[in-house]
């Protein structure tokens, strides 16, 4: 079954090997946001992506190193992508979760 995964309770295989239709809803988009994104929000993203590929929800003893080394890793990564890409047109249409959080405790 490589290269299929289920989407809409549908079982699909992408167009391309290598190819993936959808993302973890619970990553938020960091590129375009205003203002730019903080390092904080980029390693929750980083986190939560690191989470959902090794789904290792609360890393152990056993996972901790392995897990915190590829969580520095995604944040390096992805500070580095979102330097490197030119400015978005139009903003996300969702703000990060610390954002919400933070704009939730300051009513």
């Amino acid at each position: 079954m490589a290269g299929r995964f289920v989407k809409n309770g549908r079982e699909s295989t992408p167009t391309r090997p290598g190819t993936v239709h959808c993302m973890c809803r619970n990553i938020t988009t960091l590129r375009g946001l205003e203002p730019v994104a903080t390092p904080e929000e980029i390693e929750a993203a980083a986190r939560q992506y690191v989470r959902k590929v090794s789904g290792v929800a609360k890393p152990s003893d056993a996972t901790g190193p392995a897990f915190e080394r590829a969580v520095m890793l995604v944040t390096a990564a992805t500070t580095e992508l979102l330097a490197g890409l030119p400015p978005r047109k139009v903003p996300p249409k969702s703000e990060p979760p610390l954002r919400r959080i933070a704009r939730a405790r300051a009513v």
